[in-house]
């Protein structure tokens, strides 16, 4: 086991080195990432001018994650959580690569764009949980609420720069904005090796069919958890409007790709200005009245961008999207990592990440496909509606619990 990495008070998450290397690594990885979304939706309906293969480029993301969610949990408790991320993202810097070869030398299809966007997304699948996992490895139970906003701060910090840079530099051919993300990869990739571990335990058991389970089966017995996830799976999947973001930029409010990145960064726009907010103020009194008011504001802010024409009125609707979404990323993952076991941690936060990437690369599918079918105006203020109607079900029929439940610690054995 490694040596502690602090020298300062623990009151301040990031006074601990490693935690701090993740953060920006973090930083740095989701920007490349978000880089890469512009710059593939972009080649993408620029080759094939389809809804139906935008929401493609989603669901080639989500499948290698629905088949290999459970093996990438098992992995992330048996073995070193740091090395899984380093190993994942080093291979991610090689498919990006790939990628600027393919835009240079002017060979990438359709076909190409869904395989890089499914072997990306295979690798995501193993990295999510085992970096999720490295955050109690590496700060104390008490600095996790904390940890857990400054994560999602790296994250939405991230969405801001990633689509913005992307925007631009697709201007001079999507190339430019692949290289840009392959040296991002890198940085985040050096920076994760440098990362100590400090409470890490590894599972030794025999892999079996109810250590396999075991992480499902812990999130289905426990409601608060279980229906804290479930409502940010489906909230997100109906309303998932920037995954149209091309389409309305281009067809609606007629901008062009510096107006898209804009619009991609808008909602991680006000999610950081509320996370940040989260870092000094906790919502720990009342995280279950927090999580509902936060689900409504999303579902109707999202019935807003699909009505707007006005470019601005789209920004600052999509603001408010970004704002109301952190507060459940925030109460979802303290709710997990507080309430798992160390030895756990990757099997339930690989589960977690399964929600995570259903509600958003499976909502992109489903956004596409209804767009495909009625429009894109029609697809998202339906998917607005059904954003309430799943908020007012999950408060007063399947998980009434949640509505009253006030702090991080779920009293439920």
């Amino acid at each position: 086991m490694n040596t502690p990495d602090r020298n300062t008070p623990s009151s301040s998450v990031l006074h601990n080195r490693s935690f701090l290397r993740l953060w920006i690594a973090r930083i740095f990885s989701t920007s490349a990432f978000q880089m890469l979304s512009v710059a593939i939706g972009w080649q993408m309906y620029a080759l094939t001018g389809s809804a139906y293969q935008l929401g493609l480029v989603g669901l080639a993301q989500f499948l290698p994650m629905l088949l290999l969610t459970l093996p990438a949990g098992q992995t992330a408790d048996r073995y070193d959580r740091r090395t899984i991320v380093f190993l994942c993202q080093l291979t991610e810097c090689l498919i990006v690569l790939l990628l600027v070869l393919g835009s240079i030398e002017g060979w990438l299809s359709a076909v190409h764009l869904l395989a890089a966007a499914a072997v990306l997304g295979a690798c995501r699948t193993f990295e999510s949980p085992a970096s999720a996992a490295l955050v109690p490895d590496i700060v104390d139970r008490e600095q996790l609420p904390k940890a857990a906003a400054w994560s999602a701060s790296a994250m939405q910090t991230a969405m801001i720069v990633g689509p913005s840079l992307g925007g631009v530099l697709v201007v001079w051919g999507t190339a430019a904005a692949y290289i840009a993300s392959l040296a991002a990869l890198l940085v985040s990739t050096v920076l994760i090796f440098f990362v100590k571990t400090v409470h890490f335990v590894k599972k030794l058991d025999a892999v079996s069919m109810d250590t396999f389970l075991s992480g499902l089966q812990f999130v289905f017995a426990r409601k608060i958890i279980l229906g804290t996830i479930s409502l940010d799976l489906f909230a997100v999947l109906l309303g998932g409007a920037t995954a149209l973001l091309p389409i309305f930029a281009e067809d609606i409010l007629k901008t062009d790709s510096l107006g898209l990145g804009l619009l991609r960064s808008a909602p991680a726009v006000g999610a950081i200005i509320v996370s940040l907010i989260l870092t000094r103020y906790s919502v720990e009194r009342a995280i279950g009245r927090m999580l509902f008011a936060s689900l409504v504001v999303f579902a109707l802010a999202t019935m807003l961008f699909g009505i707007s024409r006005s470019f601005w009125l789209s920004l600052f609707a999509l603001v408010l999207i970004g704002g109301s979404d952190v507060v459940s990323v925030v109460i979802r993952s303290t709710l997990v990592q507080v309430n798992t076991p160390q030895e756990m941690q990757g099997r339930v936060n690989a589960v977690n990440s399964l929600f995570i990437g259903t509600s958003n690369q499976l909502g992109e599918f489903e956004s596409g496909t209804m767009a495909g079918l009625v429009g894109a105006v029609p697809a998202t203020v339906i998917g607005g509606v059904g954003t309430l109607i799943i908020t007012v079900l999950w408060m007063y029929r399947f998980f009434p619990v949640l509505r009253t439940q006030k702090t991080y610690t779920a009293e439920e054995i």
